[in-house]
């Protein structure tokens, strides 16, 4: 094995060391959720678990108050309350973003420009991403992923890649800020690298505030 496939296979082993052995890795870590009606249950429901099993916390913000329909695929699945409305949220107060997939809470999250705004300051901001299934619309919108390595649902690669990205069906990607993952089937990888993601942008964060 050469240096390089060392040190990978070294980062990953570290990695998995801390989603296996500290659940706390993420302690204090304030994460939105942004999300409306017709968002995949699974693609919220577990990255959200795992989020807050390592100590963060996830607030979903919703373009309406009350509670957002959940979608098992195409079939009606759980509601999940929001806990704060999107006109009202600032993405400062968040340390990352967590954009969960479904065709149809993809498509309205798109359209909407306070989404389009967060998304933009948290990405400026240099805070991490972490996008699934058709979530990448929302980026494509808000102008970000010219020249970004990211995956995604198959069946939206092409405005993907017309937006200026490059495409990789892969279970999960990490780069930059971001990491993105393609269904349901990718979960466990995608909760494994958001969570290590998530966790190394706040200890720059921490380094640059002690500068």
């Amino acid at each position: 094995m050469n240096d390089t496939n060392t040190q990978r296979t070294e980062s990953r082993a570290e990695r998995e060391r801390q989603w296996n052995g500290n659940g706390a890795t993420l302690r204090g870590l304030r994460v939105a959720i942004l999300a409306t009606d017709g968002f995949e249950v699974a693609e919220l429901v577990k990255p959200r678990k795992a989020l807050e099993e390592a100590g963060a916390r996830a607030t979903v913000i919703a373009p309406q108050s009350g509670s957002i329909q959940g979608f098992n695929h195409d079939v009606k699945g759980e509601k999940i309350s929001a806990d704060v409305d999107l006109a009202s949220a600032r993405a400062g107060d968040y340390d990352a973003v967590l954009l969960p997939g479904g065709a149809l809470n993809a498509d309205a999250l798109r359209m909407n420009k306070d989404a389009q705004t967060f998304v933009q300051e948290t990405d400026k901001a240099g805070k991490p991403i972490a996008v699934i299934c058709h979530a990448p619309w929302l980026l494509i919108s808000a102008g970000l992923t010219r020249g970004r390595k990211v995956t995604s649902y198959h069946s939206i690669q092409d405005d993907l890649r017309n937006s200026g990205a490059e495409w990789e069906d892969a279970e999960v990607i990490r780069e930059r800020n971001w990491v993105s993952s393609r269904q349901p089937n990718d979960i466990p990888a995608f909760n494994r690298e958001m969570v290590a993601l998530f966790g190394e942008g706040r200890e720059k964060s921490r380094s640059a505030s002690a500068q």
